[in-house]
């Protein structure tokens, strides 16, 4: 096993300060494995994280990505999933590259008829929708979700979530072809804001009762997105990549009994949730229930055209990186146990 590696490194802030590197391959220590990355996933957090405005914020230079699939290489002490296994996992940095080494309570087990460019779409966002709409909160059957930026990654795991959950959902997205998408993947109602003010649709399609849940990654206006919630509604903060955070006011839950919950994990204090979730999301995907869409890949050389598109939403679903095509076993490597 060689042991350098292709990686992309964050030298500077911003897209401009990327560059492709050769840096020595990490070792796995005790509960981690090395992954030979077959697919990364992008993520608006690693937007966030190029420019500083992540709450975690690596010391540069540091390997972009947290979300990969490939097969494993090489484990540490006290791993029990297997050299030759093909897995998909969330990581803090270091997805792209050619090696990656991952928790494995952060890991996930891979159909083998699972591409692992939509296994690589899994881990991050389908996570983040089981989080918000199963233990965040529990969406009840029959109550009704609404859904911004529901062509995104996030949007269209969460549709799909909310689905199986047994819940009506609407889907705002941007445009006629994100409408049609949304649709696709299970939303009873689409509405194109950019046509359509949101408001006044959602008061259109529930008789001008509100949603009892809204899941929000965008952020903005708190007063407009609280005024979208039924009476006990909840408001399912996952994220802000309109570029503003919003400032709710307190009165207003008080006032309507409406809670405000922020949907975020780590591993260090949620293990036993993580756990559940894992299973609930392998059930998921052994059923069919959730369909990652890949709206565009992207060669290994191509990253920060990727993010430039991911930036412009200029993407529907997940954006992948391909860092090299996959095999059973990698040539010339010798599986191990560290």
């Amino acid at each position: 096993m060689t042991s350098t590696m292709r990686a992309w490194r964050s030298l500077a802030p911003g897209l401009d300060g990327l560059a492709m590197a050769e840096v020595p391959r990490p070792e796995p220590g005790p509960r981690e494995m090395l992954v030979r990355v077959a697919a990364a996933a992008l993520n608006f957090a690693d937007l966030l994280m190029a420019d500083d405005r992540y709450q975690v914020r690596p010391e540069r230079p540091f390997t972009m990505g947290q979300e990969l699939a490939g097969t494993v290489v090489a484990v540490g002490e006290g791993v029990t999933i297997p050299p030759g296994a093909r897995v998909a996992g969330k990581v803090e940095t270091g997805a792209f590259a050619d090696y990656a080494v991952l928790r494995e309570d952060l890991a996930m087990r891979v159909p083998d008829d699972l591409a692992p460019e939509a296994a690589a779409a899994l881990p991050i966002v389908t996570t983040t929708a089981l989080v918000a709409l199963t233990e965040s909160t529990l969406v009840r059957p029959g109550e009704t979700v609404l859904i911004t930026a529901a062509a995104g990654g996030v949007g269209l795991a969460a549709i799909e979530v909310a689905k199986d959950l047994g819940a009506r959902v609407i889907a705002a997205a941007g445009g006629a072809d994100k409408c049609a998408l949304v649709r696709e993947h299970g939303a009873d109602v689409a509405i194109d804001y950019r046509e359509t003010p949101l408001a006044g649709a959602v008061t259109a399609a529930t008789d001008g009762r509100g949603v009892d849940v809204l899941l929000d990654s965008v952020g903005g206006d708190g007063k407009g997105l609280l005024r979208l919630l039924a009476w006990g509604g909840r408001l399912l903060v996952t994220g802000f990549s309109g570029g503003t955070i919003p400032q709710i006011p307190a009165n207003r839950l008080l006032l309507r009994r409406l809670s405000a919950i922020g949907v975020y994990f780590h591993p260090d204090h949620d293990a036993a949730m993580l756990a559940r979730v894992f299973a609930r999301l392998s059930d998921l995907a052994a059923r069919g229930a959730v369909r990652p869409h890949v709206g565009a890949v992207f060669g290994f050389d191509g990253l920060p055209a990727a993010l430039a598109a991911l930036r412009d939403r200029a993407t529907t679903g997940k954006v992948i990186l391909r860092v090299v095509a996959e095999v059973a076993r990698p040539p010339n490597e010798v599986l191990q146990q560290s």
